[in-house]
């Protein structure tokens, strides 16, 4: 009954791609489809619809999946992204976002020829950033208030300083990782020791390899485009900028991820440990932006007016990406539901290979059901879990067995047009998701497999 839920549950999956496709509405696309599953699921007996509180009826459950998957993305993710969307509004508004590619531009003008070096540049260093913001949707917005315009004022197209966001979010390490210390417990490390002496060496080669593919690519495919008239150079230069706004609001776009990096674990100011989420780190930025604001404007009224285009901000991400994040989480729980993944870890486990063929193959797997359900953590924790008991019978370290599998599923996730990162950055820079993620398929899909060879072979 698995084997039969997995089919359809695959007959689904290429519905909802080429209706996708068509361009029709995503969100309608993915709760009808994911709600379609989960019926199916229970006609077949694979899966019931999970409720907290039962309203007494499976058909009424099933449409309460969508307010409580509505409700958990608000309290958690939702309202992080909103704010970000908010904040990245009020900083146009305000014009800091033109005094930050100004002062930008000066000492990054020597990149006007070479903009995508610059571009792969940023790789490194937001994966720096993510171990300590380690919310993909959360930095890739950061990314998208801060050097997005730098790049794309540069001479980088849309899709490409996007590409490169992105990938500053595809490696799931360092301590604070729920990937990172779940792959540790399973294989009887701590996080620390499995995070520097395994991720690191690993993510290091990777990361070069993704760097020089990602220059290559991003360059074919914009000069492609751009004579094929879908895109436009908006490239500048320092002489064609004005900015009529001081040039310490160049400061406030990175406000917050500079406060998240002074204020997280990893940096000790004082005796007692300070530690700033996200979201606060947004508030505490809005209201030093506003005194910016009434030191410029010397207006109450001005000032206060102004904050409506960040609660404006809010909204029109609630509507375009977190509406989209939860209908994506709806498709993905038809898919567990009909034993999608169940039936690929069954089969995984009944090819009779090799351990390393077994290894290779679940990570290759893991990769694709990443991709399928737009979350790293949901596909690492249905296949994570077997590694100790599959590495001990095929006599290969369970370290290096579930290391690649772990790595693959972050990776996967930004090769997916549902995924949470993916969503967000598009959405807010104007971009198709669908278009993101083909950008991102073939760095990614070579990294995968420099990956598997890096880590099997040398």
């Amino acid at each position: 009954m698995i084997y039969a839920g997995a089919i359809i549950a695959i007959l689904f999956i290429l519905l909802t791609g080429y209706l996708l496709m068509k361009q029709i509405n995503p969100q309608a696309v993915l709760i009808t489809t994911g709600l379609m599953m989960l019926i199916v699921a229970l006609l077949l007996g694979t899966g019931v619809p999970g409720v907290n509180d039962t309203t007494g009826s499976v058909v009424f459950d099933l449409f309460k999946i969508i307010k409580e998957t509505l409700t958990n993305n608000l309290t958690k993710v939702g309202l992080m992204i909103m704010t970000i969307g908010g904040y990245v509004a009020y900083m146009k508004q305000i014009k800091a976002s033109d005094a930050l590619v100004y002062v930008a531009m000066k000492p990054l003008g020597i990149f006007h020829k070479y903009p995508y070096v610059l571009a792969a540049m940023v790789i490194p260093i937001g994966q720096l950033l993510f171990v300590c913001t380690p919310s993909a949707a959360g930095l890739g917005l950061l990314l998208v208030a801060s050097i997005y315009p730098v790049l794309v004022s540069l001479g980088v197209s849309r899709l490409s300083a996007l590409s490169v966001i992105a990938f500053c979010t595809i490696f799931d390490m360092g301590p604070g990782s729920a990937n990172t210390a779940t792959a540790a417990e399973l294989v009887g490390l701590d996080n620390m020791t499995y995070f520097i002496e395994y991720q690191l060496p690993l993510a290091v080669a990777i990361t070069v390899f993704l760097m020089i593919v990602s220059y290559f690519t991003n360059r074919y495919f914009d000069k492609k485009d751009m004579q094929a008239g879908k895109i436009v150079s908006e490239v500048k230069c320092a002489a064609e900028l004005k900015v009529d706004v001081p040039l310490i609001y160049a400061l406030l776009p990175v406000l917050p991820l500079i406060l998240l990096v002074v204020f997280s674990r990893y940096v000790t100011l004082t005796d007692t440990p300070i530690e700033l989420d996200t979201t606060t780190a947004m508030f505490v930025s809005l209201f030093i932006a506003l005194f910016f604001e009434y030191l410029r404007k010397r207006s109450i009224r001005d000032v206060f007016d102004s904050i409506q285009y960040f609660w404006n901000g809010m909204g029109g991400v609630f509507s375009s990406v977190v509406t989209l994040i939860a209908s994506a989480e709806i498709f993905s729980k038809g898919l567990i539901n009909l034993g999608f993944i169940e039936a690929l870890v069954e089969g995984c486990t009944h090819l009779g290979l090799s351990g390393v063929g077994i290894a290779i193959l679940m990570t290759i797997v893991i990769f694709g059901a990443a991709m399928l359900m737009g979350s790293g953590n949901a596909s690492f924790f249905s296949f994570g879990p077997l590694v100790p008991d599959i590495a001990l019978k095929v006599g290969v370290s369970g370290v290096k067995m579930i290391l690649p599998m772990q790595l693959a599923a972050s990776m996967g996730r930004a090769v997916s047009p549902i995924a949470g990162v993916v969503i967000a950055i598009a959405e807010v820079a104007g971009v198709s998701p669908m278009d993101l993620a083909k950008r991102n398929a073939i760095p990614l899909s070579a990294s995968l497999f420099f990956m598997i060879i890096w880590h099997y072979i040398f």
